[in-house]
């Protein structure tokens, strides 16, 4: 994470097929613990960090995102925010969610600083206030190894699906949007973009353009691809992905 200078950017493959997930229980997409603090066992921070999940916990599946702070005006203060993705149930976003809090904990433990994905939610904390900012520290690709029969103009239409996207989700109250776009008689494409809540509605556009930005690095000509990072995601398939 930025202000606890996380691991720097690492970018990963993965056969996009492999990792879809309905069931939790399956490992995380991916993770980052700090690499700056550590906190000592029955520490303020390993109880204001208790707290803090404990609550994260209880209030995000109701709208599917949760934020909070514990001890910022005493000792040791502990930040922390839960997004699940825009089209799951509120019982799988506190399946997923719960899942998060307890992996996060056990394959960061006594890190100041995590963060964790998971198909159908995100999960991170940190010793200092990174509401509303941009994480362009925390992030990684994963891309589908086929490729398609011709790059330049999947590769356009992908980027003007995910463009429109952005802009969409920027001006919904849940910075989500999901869309499709015709290839062929037969062929769709079909894409989704996600910020973090408490980024106002210009920096989720930004959030956004700029992972969008990557996608030559990503998964140029590629069948399906995403950009995650900490504060907004996106993702693309030639198939249906998310829940009517």
């Amino acid at each position: 994470m930025s202000s606890s200078k996380l691991i720097s950017t690492i970018l990963f493959s993965v056969t996009l097929s492999l990792i879809l997930q309905s069931s939790f229980g399956a490992d995380p997409l991916f993770h980052f613990c700090s690499n700056s603090e550590n906190f000592t066992a029955k520490s303020p921070y390993e109880t204001n960090l208790k707290t803090l999940i404990n609550s994260l916990i209880y209030k995000t599946p109701s709208t599917g995102f949760g934020i909070g702070s514990v001890g910022q005006y005493q000792n040791q203060p502990a930040y922390g925010l839960a997004l699940c993705r825009g089209d799951v149930s509120t019982s799988e976003c506190k399946t997923c969610v719960s899942e998060a809090s307890k992996e996060i904990q056990n394959r960061c433990e006594y890190n100041k600083g995590a963060i964790i994905w998971y198909d159908y939610c995100m999960f991170k904390y940190l010793d200092s206030d990174f509401f509303g900012k941009i994480d362009n520290t925390n992030k990684f690709y994963m891309w589908n190894l086929n490729n398609v029969s011709d790059p330049a103009t999947f590769n356009y239409n992908t980027k003007e699906l995910l463009s429109q996207l952005a802009q969409k989700a920027s001006v919904n109250t849940k910075l989500y949007a999901t869309g499709e776009v015709k290839l062929d008689e037969s062929k769709k494409l079909y894409g989704l973009t996600q910020c973090t809540r408490e980024l106002s509605s210009i920096d989720c556009k930004k959030c956004l353009d700029d992972a969008i930005s990557e996608l030559p690095n990503c998964c140029d000509g590629k069948e399906g691809g995403r950009v995650v990072g900490g504060s907004c995601n996106f993702r693309y398939e030639i198939y249906p992905f998310v829940k009517e």
